[in-house]
């Protein structure tokens, strides 16, 4: 289980176990906004509902450069696991212009790609080939790329995130 912190604004900050968030709690530096349901932990004299969102007594300060790191996974995440090219489940990532050509490692560059495609690209342009992309590649924004540890983001915290909550 995990734990979304926010700071005394209301700032996410990022994502703690639920053993963290308790300790927190129970030192009274931060404080329980929403439970994770039922679920409960027992002590040998307590029983404590499990946190999935807790604001922290103390402001802490959020960085103003929110830039978000380039990572495969975070390729992966923002290209929904398919390839930029067929559309079939993508394994890899893959350079659009090859870093041998001046390719760089950026969101702009950098597209999630199924082996098969990502070895028949090699190492040209998709000019070269023929190829066009199904999707533009670009910087993911929100506040869930924002937040370290939010990949997968529980039902709770989209009030907080600023996320769009189902109907």
């Amino acid at each position: 289980m995990r734990t979304l912190v926010l700071n005394a604004g209301y700032e996410p900050l990022g994502v703690v176990s639920f053993k963290r968030a308790l300790i927190l709690v129970l030192n009274q530096k931060a404080t329980v906004l929403a439970g994770a349901g039922e679920l409960e932990v027992h002590s040998a004299t307590e029983t404590l509902k499990l946190p999935s969102v807790i604001l922290l007594s103390r402001y802490v300060r959020v960085p103003n450069t929110r830039k978000i790191p380039v990572t495969r996974r975070g390729v992966l995440r923002r290209d929904g696991w398919r390839c930029a090219y067929c559309s079939k489940a993508a394994n890899t990532i893959d350079h659009v212009q090859p870093k041998s050509k001046g390719g760089t490692d950026t969101w702009d560059n950098l597209v999630a790609c199924c082996f098969r495609c990502n070895n028949q690209k090699s190492d040209q342009t998709l000019h070269e080939l023929g190829w066009e992309l199904k999707v533009t590649p670009k910087m993911p924004t929100g506040m869930q790329w924002l937040v370290r540890g939010v990949e997968r983001v529980e039902p709770e915290w989209d009030v907080f995130l600023g996320l769009p909550t189902a109907a």
